[in-house]
């Protein structure tokens, strides 16, 4: 059983076409279909349903896939930790983020760490979607929710600030909220995701439970930075986290924070911005050191919560 056959069987299981895993490698499709065929050979089973429309793992293929991954990280920490790769990171690294944070904030600093480390790889999968960093074969997430007991390990980047705001020309025509509740006669511009349309809650003692107000508007959407645009041409008011406002915003005054004494919220709990990795991939020094260059990227308190109070 080849090594390279091993790492051709986890590339497809992830991206589901042999054709992209010939490109990753930069290999012909036929030598991924030939290694995959004696791998199947060697394991006497089928690994993989194939169409013309789909590539899917069998049952046989989803065990053998767990333990491939497990095998593969094992022998790449290995690799990482030897004494004469102690300098510069290289192999492949996959990190898994948010698409408007990953876009906004993670991709920025990926160029600074190839950079730095030009042996790196880095595949960068934006999606809204919780994933399985475990069966995915992620290194590292970037999730923004609750803290919960997921049996990854991680590291809290920064709790996640919401900030109500709007548009001097908008605060001039409709007056500025003093509290929550007059947001309920304002033009709410609203966020509609998998879960319906966002409600907004609110708090002023940290210590006390959120409170939703049924706030509403002319335009709701289901991509943000529509609703932020929106915000900075007068069309209403907005709710996001910190990290969204584009830099700037604050500064040349196209929007205003408003209610400052109040804490807003998007749900009933506290969110926050985690870096999260299986127990296994934090054996590698690669997945050790470029989340701690994420965390120096991001900062402590984190830049985007320092450009909003600027």
């Amino acid at each position: 059983m080849q090594l390279k056959a091993l790492r051709y069987f986890l590339m497809v299981a992830s991206n589901r076409s042999f054709l992209a895993t010939a490109r990753h490698f930069r290999v012909p499709a036929s030598s991924v279909s030939r290694f995959i065929a004696g791998l199947e050979k060697d394991l006497g089973h089928q690994l993989f349903y194939r169409s013309t429309r789909a590539v899917r793992l069998t049952e046989e293929g989803e065990r053998f896939h767990q333990q491939a991954r497990e095998a593969i990280d094992l022998l790449d920490a290995a690799v990482d930790d030897l004494g004469h790769n102690e300098g510069a990171l290289s192999g492949r690294l996959r990190i898994n983020a948010p698409e408007a944070f990953g876009r906004l904030h993670v991709a920025r600093l990926i160029g600074a760490l190839q950079a730095e480390h030009p042996a790196l790889d880095v595949e960068l999968q934006l999606t809204d979607v919780f994933i399985d960093p475990v069966q995915e074969g992620v290194d590292i997430t970037v999730r923004i929710g609750a803290q919960v007991d997921s049996g990854l390990i991680g590291r809290t980047v920064a709790a996640q600030r919401q900030i109500v705001a709007a548009s001097p020309a908008y605060l001039a025509a409709h007056g500025v909220p003093q509290t929550p509740a007059d947001l309920l006669d304002h033009r709410c511009l609203l966020y509609k995701g998998q879960f319906g349309t966002q409600r907004w809650y609110f708090r002023q003692d940290a210590s006390a439970a959120f409170e939703g107000i049924n706030v509403s508007g002319p335009l709701c959407s289901n991509n943000a930075e529509v609703l932020l645009d929106a915000a900075m041409e007068g069309r209403g008011v907005v709710l996001f986290p910190s990290w969204l406002y584009r830099q700037g915003s604050f500064e040349r005054t196209q929007l205003v924070p408003l209610l400052g004494t109040w804490e807003g919220s998007a749900s009933v709990e506290s969110s926050y911005i985690q870096l999260l990795s299986p127990e296994n991939k934090l054996r590698s020094r690669k997945v050790r050191e470029v989340t701690a260059f994420l965390l120096d990227g991001f900062g402590s308190p984190a830049y985007w919560d320092e450009a909003a109070d600027t």
